[in-house]
């Protein structure tokens, strides 16, 4: 049976990257609430991030503000220089940070676009996992939680970008974490359906109930759906939980993932 401080985070530091709204402010919070320090990051807008930093504050006085540019190395390291600095080394990495996603025809989207998309989940990736190991290895324990998306396993469509830059990132962290499962450094992804936040607020009514009808849950996901899952990754009751993707979207991709095993056991080299 698992003890009651199992879940908790008291003693660590967790920083979230792209936090100051949407899903990445409720998982900021979350964590607080759970007994990390935080560290919220954000880009441009000042005035939103000190409003979200307020209601972290609420929570917590374990916590920082870190802004800068996920996709600049010299960024990245400065930012997690500035965390350790203010609260410690980090021991938590959650990487949610994102740009803007339009859906277009492959032949609408140009290379940059695809660079862009590249940059924010991949080489932000990289860059963070790169500076937080260090600390992470020596005290043979760390957490880095990927906040990816469904997109991969639906094959959503017109979306190549998108699906094409999660894709690369699920690659990566599943690779890493294989090579690092031997150091008490854990690496998992948290997968949401669509959860309509801050900069969904154009969506139209119709293209939310389409989509929250093909839901088996039968409703669209909110933030604090998503924050107890990202919360169980990093704390200690998962330790032995490495490599995973936990999709958060009412069942959505059920049936997807059921058919793709199918498909996989009936191979053409015959059934497993």
């Amino acid at each position: 049976m698992a003890s009651d401080d199992t879940f908790r985070l008291d003693g660590r530091v967790a920083l979230v990257t792209g936090s100051t709204r949407g899903l990445g402010k409720q998982i900021a919070v979350d964590l607080a609430k759970g007994g990390a320090g935080v560290a919220m990051n954000y880009a441009n807008s000042r005035e939103t991030a000190e409003a979200a930093f307020a209601d972290l504050q609420a929570v917590t006085d374990q916590c920082c503000l870190v802004q800068g540019d996920v996709t600049d190395a010299a960024e990245v390291e400065r930012m997690c220089r500035e965390v350790a600095d203010q609260l410690g080394p980090i021991d938590v990495l959650v990487i949610n940070a994102t740009c803007a996603q339009p859906e277009l025809p492959i032949e609408e989207y140009d290379w940059d676009f695809y660079q862009r998309m590249l940059d924010f989940f991949v080489k932000s990736p990289v860059l963070f996992t790169k500076a937080c190991l260090p600390h992470m290895k020596e005290q043979g324990w760390g957490r880095i939680i990927h906040i990816t998306s469904e997109v991969l396993a639906m094959a959503n469509a017109p979306f190549s970008a998108y699906v094409a830059a999660k894709g690369g990132q699920t690659g990566l962290a599943l690779s890493c974490a294989r090579e690092l499962a031997d150091t008490g450094v854990t690496v998992n992804m948290i997968a949401p359906g669509w959860i309509p936040v801050e900069r969904h607020a154009d969506a139209p009514n119709e293209a939310k109930e389409g989509y929250k009808a093909n839901v088996p849950a039968g409703r669209m996901g909110v933030p604090s759906d998503v924050s107890p899952a990202v919360r169980y990754l990093a704390s200690n009751g998962s330790q032995f939980v490495t490599g995973q993707t936990i999709s958060v979207n009412g069942g959505n991709s059920v049936l997807r993932s059921v058919v793709g095993e199918t498909a996989h056991a009936f191979s053409v080299d015959g059934p497993a």
